[in-house]
C-alpha cells in the first residue's frame, strides 16, 4: 500500500507539471534561456530554504553528518542538474528548430520507452507486462500530441535526445534516491541547472556583448510573466521535482515514468480548463488508453 502512495506523489507531479505548461507559456515573455535561468535560481533558493528550516526542527533525517555524505549530496544533485539542464534545453532547441509542440511533448514522454531499454543494458530486468503497457501508452500519446501525419526531421532528432537525457534523469535519481536527503539534493540540481544554462541566457536572451536587458525587464512588468515564472520556479520545479526524488525511493524507474507520462494528458486539460482549447474525441481517447495503461501497470497480480 505504502507504494501506492509514493505512485500518488507521482500523479501529482505529473499533475503540477502539466498545470505549468500554460505558467510556461506566459514566462516565455523572458526569453527561453532566461526564464529557465531564472526559474532554476528560485527554485534553489526556495528548497534551500525549506531543508534549512527542516532542519532546525530536526526534521531531516538523512541530512549529511560527515564531509563523505556531503559529497555524496553534491554528486548526486550535480550529476541530476546535469541530466536535467541537457533535457531541458534540448527540448527547448528541438521546439526552436521546429517540432510543433504537440509532437515535441510526444517525443519527450518516449523517455516512457527508453527508461526500461536503458535499464536493461544496466542489468535490470523489466517485466512483460509493463513492456505492454509502455507500448500501449505510446498510442495514447500518439493519439493524444500529434494532430497531422507524422513525418521525422532533424528537429525531431534533437527532441529524441531530449527524452534520452530526461531517462537518464530518471535513472540518476534511482542509483542515489535511498542515500540523500531529497529537498537538499533537489535545491543542488537547480543550482547546477542555473549556472548551467546563465551563459546560454548571456548569449542567446541577453545577446551578448549587446546585453540588452529590456526583454527581461518588461516581463518582469507584466504580472502574467512573473505569475508564471513564480509558478515554475516553486511548484513545478521546486515542489514537482522534488517529489519525484521522494516518490523514486519507493517506485521503480520503468513505472515511475510511466505514471509521470501523464504530464501530457494533464497538460490538454490545463489548456481547456485555463486557456480555453477544445477538446478532441481523438484526444480524449488517447487520455483514456493512456489512464487504462498506466494503472494497470501498477497492479502487482
Amino acid at each position: 500500500m505504502a507504494s501506492v502512495g509514493y505512485s500518488l506523489l507521482l500523479v501529482l507531479t505529473a499533475f503540477i507539471w502539466g498545470s505549468g505548461f500554460v505558467a510556461q507559456i506566459e514566462g516565455n515573455a523572458f526569453g527561453p534561456f532566461a526564464f529557465s535561468c531564472i526559474r532554476c535560481f528560485i527554485a534553489a533558493g526556495f528548497l534551500a530554504f525549506v531543508f534549512k528550516i527542516l532542519d532546525v526542527l530536526g526534521k531531516s533525517p538523512r541530512r549529511p553528518r560527515n564531509r563523505n555524505e556531503m559529497i555524496l549530496h553534491w554528486k548526486a544533485g550535480f550529476f541530476c542538474g546535469l541530466a536535467l539542464c541537457t533535457a531541458m534545453n534540448l527540448q527547448q532547441l528541438g521546439m526552436y528548430l521546429g517540432t510543433s509542440a504537440g509532437k515535441s511533448g510526444f517525443l519527450t514522454a518516449c523517455y516512457i520507452v527508453l527508461v526500461p531499454v536503458v535499464s536493461l543494458f544496466l542489468g535490470k530486468g523489466v517485466s512483460i507486462k509493463t513492456w505492454i503497457c509502455v507500448a500501449i501508452t505510446i498510442v495514447g500519446l500518439y493519439l493524444l500530441c500529434i494532430k497531422d501525419n507524422f513525418s521525422f526531421e532533424l528537429s525531431d532528432g534533437v527532441s529524441l535526445l531530449c527524452a534520452l537525457a530526461f531517462s537518464i534523469h530518471i535513472l540518476v535519481i534511482d542509483k542515489f534516491v535511498n542515500r540523500i536527503d531529497p529537498i537538499r539534493v533537489s535545491s543542488i540540481q537547480f543550482l547546477t541547472i542555473g549556472v548551467l544554462t546563465a551563459p546560454l541566457m548571456i548569449v542567446f536572451d541577453l545577446k551578448f556583448p549587446a546585453m540588452d536587458f529590456s526583454t527581461v525587464i518588461t516581463a518582469f512588468a507584466n504580472p502574467r510573466a512573473v505569475a508564471g515564472l513564480l509558478f515554475a520556479a516553486l511548484c513545478s520545479s521546486g515542489i514537482a521535482y522534488t517529489l519525484q526524488i521522494v516518490a523514486q525511493d519507493k517506485v521503480k524507474p520503468t513505472i515511475a515514468s510511466l505514471t509521470m507520462s501523464l504530464e501530457s494528458v494533464f497538460a490538454v486539460f490545463a489548456g481547456w480548463a485555463v486557456l480555453g482549447e477544445q477538446l478532441s474525441a481523438r484526444e480524449l481517447i488517447g487520455c483514456a488508453i493512456m489512464m487504462v495503461a498506466i494503472v494497470t501497470a501498477q497492479i502487482k497480480r
